[in-house]
Formats: structure tokens, C-alpha cells, sequence
């Protein structure tokens, strides 16, 4: 059973939480390709909140390609995650690289940038 800890207070909509905290679990490995998950009835019940609010989550992740869905059988995570994991790093290098351009255009030199990277 994953453990997912929603914020009713945070700005972020559930299904967005709950998106990102099922994404977080399979990049860290917590949930492995392959694996069942819990149906969106159960989820929503284990989290007190509306199956419709879980089903916009697990649709988002299936359109992700993170999660598929088998009729009658129930909602796995997909056994390309690798790849769909693979795409993300892409896009995200991709959106820090342009950070980084941004920031050059603002006069912020290589080293700078560096600095600020390696800053905490």
C-alpha cells in the first residue's frame, strides 16, 4: 500500500499531489514497474476525498504513460517507466538549460552560475 499525505491547506489541487507524490515514489524506486497500485475507489477511500479527484490523478498519469490501466485486472505502473523516467530528465535538463541561458543574458557568467549550483 503506498502512503500518500495530502496538504488540504497547500495551494496544489489533490490530484496534483496526488500525481506528483506517485511520480516521487517511482523515480525514487519505492514502486517499481510492474507493480499494482491501488484503484481509484480504494484510494479515494483511504484518503477520504472524492473518486473522481483520484480518477483525474490516475488519468494524468496514465496520458504520463507512468501508470497503465487493465481492465478487470486493475492499475499497474508501467513497464516503460524507464523510458517515460528517461523523457523527464530530458525535458528537465532541456527547461535548466534554458534557466541557465536566461541567466547568462542577465550577465551572469559561467562561474557565477556554477557557484549558485554548488551553493547550500
Amino acid at each position: 500500500m503506498i502512503l500518500i499525505n495530502l496538504d488540504y491547506q497547500a495551494r496544489t489541487p489533490i490530484y496534483e499531489q496526488i500525481v506528483s507524490t506517485i511520480e516521487r515514489y517511482v523515480a525514487l524506486g519505492v514502486i517499481k514497474p510492474g507493480e499494482q497500485i491501488p484503484s481509484i475507489r480504494e484510494l479515494a477511500a483511504n484518503l477520504g476525498i472524492n473518486p473522481n479527484t483520484v480518477k483525474k490523478a490516475y488519468d494524468i498519469l496514465e496520458n504520463k504513460k507512468v501508470i497503465t490501466s487493465l481492465s478487470t485486472k486493475g492499475t499497474f505502473i508501467s513497464k516503460q517507466i524507464d523510458k517515460v523516467l528517461d523523457n523527464r530528465k530530458t525535458e528537465e535538463i532541456k527547461k535548466f538549460k534554458e534557466q541557465i541561458e536566461l541567466l547568462k543574458s542577465l550577465g551572469i557568467d559561467k562561474e557565477q552560475i556554477i557557484k549558485l549550483i554548488d551553493k547550500d
